[in-house]
């Protein structure tokens, strides 16, 4: 298995790519629902459900007091079974901005496990890049924003983009990256040492992940 599909119990409308028969497909507590709606059927289904109000048939039930959100449970479900690439649906949209600062935080943790991971919204996808480079085709649209995840990240360089940057240095305590464009070109947004949280439009998609 290379891709784990999780859906999380946050806003949710259609999948961003396909899935395919061999991705790992879970459900995180309320995303049991999107899944109904699709017509899937996950390969695990887990949380405390405090969101979905009942325990589905054949899940696998957590205490509410827990370290573990039902995103970050499942996350490492997919890391155990050897996933390396992971979509979280309903992750980003959700009633609780505290539960989507926390799944930022679990793209992290995706992150410093050499794994890549993507919180697809309604509108925008949110990822982060650890001493990596994104690179965006020129068909890419919309707008784009990056900031530091935790301490400085050094050696950012952004190409392509309405706003270039050159071996740059961004802070946790100063958005320059906010707000930057997609004029066209093909684009990279790429850090030598410590983690960006790169935001931008869905209809743009996934874009290619390689080391710095």
């Amino acid at each position: 298995m290379e891709t784990c599909i999780i859906f999380c119990a946050g806003g949710f409308d259609a999948p961003a790519e396909p899935v395919n028969d061999g991705d790992l497909i879970i459900a995180a507590d309320g995303g049991v629902r999107h899944l109904e709606t699709l017509g899937l059927t996950p390969d695990i289904i887990l949380g405390d459900f405090d969101s979905l109000g009942y325990v589905p048939e054949g899940a696998k039930v957590f205490p509410v007091e827990k370290d573990d959100t039902d995103s970050m449970l499942a996350v490492r479900h997919g890391l155990a079974l050897g996933c390396r690439r992971f979509l979280l649906y309903g992750a980003l949209d959700g009633p609780r901005l505290d539960h989507t600062v926390a799944n930022f935080q679990t793209l992290q943790f995706l992150a410093d496990r050499d794994a890549t991971g993507y919180l697809v919204g309604l509108n925008s996808i949110a990822t982060v890049v650890k001493n990596a480079t994104l690179s965006f085709p020129a068909e890419a649209e919309g707008v784009v924003s990056v900031f530091c995840m935790g301490a400085d990240a050094e050696g950012v360089t952004i190409r392509g983009l309405k706003y270039s940057l050159e071996d740059g240095t961004l802070t946790a305590g100063f958005p320059l990256g906010v707000s930057n464009h997609f004029i066209g070109e093909k684009s990279e947004i790429s850090v030598n040492s410590g983690s960006l949280l790169v935001i931008y439009d869905r209809k743009v998609g996934f874009p290619e992940v390689s080391p710095c």
